[in-house]
């Protein structure tokens, strides 16, 4: 008998051949691999089993998503990367909207920041942990809302990607968002369905929708035990979700308001790039406001998140939560948001990566390394505990 390693809940099977699915969570096929060959020896040189670390992780999604994305070391958006060459006409897969400015400028904005070293005073060791909407976190990053993954080489399903990354973040001791799409309907929805088999405190983000379908939408995640739902607002610009009858809407002060009032949970606003839109958000009663261009994906040639962050926080900081996502890929671009003025950050890309890479370890790892290079961040800046982390340490 062969032995094989599900990715989901790292359950062992026995078997001759691939398993059509897990048979302790029910995981597909796609997330099973070969753990050992009987009477063969191990060859270090053959991907085996679950990933022993995010560099094995990386290696794997750098196979799987071959054409798409070449998990560089430094995802930028340039346009010499593989998801961004000659995007105009194709599918956008990782990529940023038209251009790429957008997802480009989001990593600019970032790398442009410096951080104070102060390296004299009393030795600590350093807090990451902090709480997001009374839900206690190890540390302020949590996966961001993606979806459509199934179509990235068909490598993992849509079910299982969702399974993942809830499963890596709550064992990493975080949460995650999950998302929306144009396959995504009342009837058959992975992602409330996944929340609903993992029974772990998740964020429900949906596209602006119809106020009748997202007050239906609304009510399935609150059954489902979700800690959050909130709109996707910046998707109101969706070319995919009309082509597939899956209709998208700007959303007024007046509509929010009454997607706020009909739910029972906190409601979040995503895809705030001004303090204006931000300010309309907190009239609405909106518990969060997240500060996002999609990750570059919905209109070319805007700012980078990390340049408008600090005049929203300006406005709205302590009068609701505040999240930020755009060019996030270690703990110190994590640092750098919560400096300028976030409570929390988003990360999405190296998410997919990981469990795409492997599952729900493979998340985990993602979620450590934020961890990891968070804490060396708030060493060397004299930052004890997220609370501490303000513009002082920005040089």
């Amino acid at each position: 008998m062969n032995q094989w390693d599900c990715l989901i809940c790292y359950n062992k099977i026995e078997a001759d051949n691939l398993p059509a699915e897990c048979n302790s969570c029910g995981a597909n096929s796609k997330s099973i691999v070969l753990s050992s060959v009987e009477g063969e020896p191990a060859d270090p040189k053959k991907f085996r089993g679950v990933a022993q670390n995010l560099e094995d992780t990386r290696d794997r999604a750098r196979m799987k998503l071959r054409g798409l994305c070449a998990v560089y070391p430094h995802c930028d958006g340039g346009d010499d990367k593989i998801c961004q060459k000659e995007a105009y006409g194709k599918p956008i897969g990782f990529g940023g909207a038209g251009s790429g400015s957008s997802f480009a400028a989001n990593v600019k904005s970032l790398d442009n920041i410096r951080l104070k070293m102060r390296v004299v005073g009393d030795h600590f060791t350093p807090d990451t942990e902090t709480t997001f909407l009374g839900e206690k976190i190890s540390v302020p990053v949590m996966g961001a809302s993606t979806a459509g993954i199934q179509n990235y080489n068909h490598t993992i399903t849509e079910h299982d990607f969702c399974r993942a990354t809830i499963r890596g973040c709550r064992e990493a001791g975080t949460i995650t968002w999950r998302g929306d799409t144009f396959f995504y309907t009342p009837e058959d929805n992975p992602a409330l369905s996944a929340i609903e088999k993992e029974k772990s405190k998740v964020v429900q983000i949906f596209k602006p929708r119809a106020q009748d379908v997202l007050k239906q939408l609304i009510e399935m995640a609150e059954k489902a035990g979700c800690l959050a739902v909130g709109v996707d607002l910046d998707g109101c610009g969706s070319t995919i979700m009309a082509r597939n009858n899956q209709p998208v809407f700007r959303k007024s002060v007046k509509d929010i308001k009454e997607l706020v009032s009909f739910s029972s949970l906190p409601f979040i606003t995503k895809g705030i790039m001004t303090p204006e839109d931000a300010e309309d958000c907190a009239e609405a009663g909106v518990s969060a406001v997240s500060v996002s261009n999609h990750g570059g994906r919905v209109l070319d040639c805007t700012r980078g998140v990390a340049e408008v962050l600090p005049a929203i926080a300006e406005r709205l900081k302590g009068k609701v939560t505040i999240t930020a996502d755009g060019g996030v890929r270690t703990g110190y671009d994590a640092f750098k948001m919560i400096a300028l003025g976030a409570d929390a950050v988003l990360n999405g890309r190296d998410v997919i990566r990981a469990a795409v890479g492997s599952g729900s370890k493979g998340v985990f790892f993602q979620m450590e390394r934020f961890k990891q290079t968070l804490r060396q961040a708030m060493m060397m800046t004299r930052c004890p505990d997220i609370s501490s982390i303000n513009k002082k340490v920005l040089d």
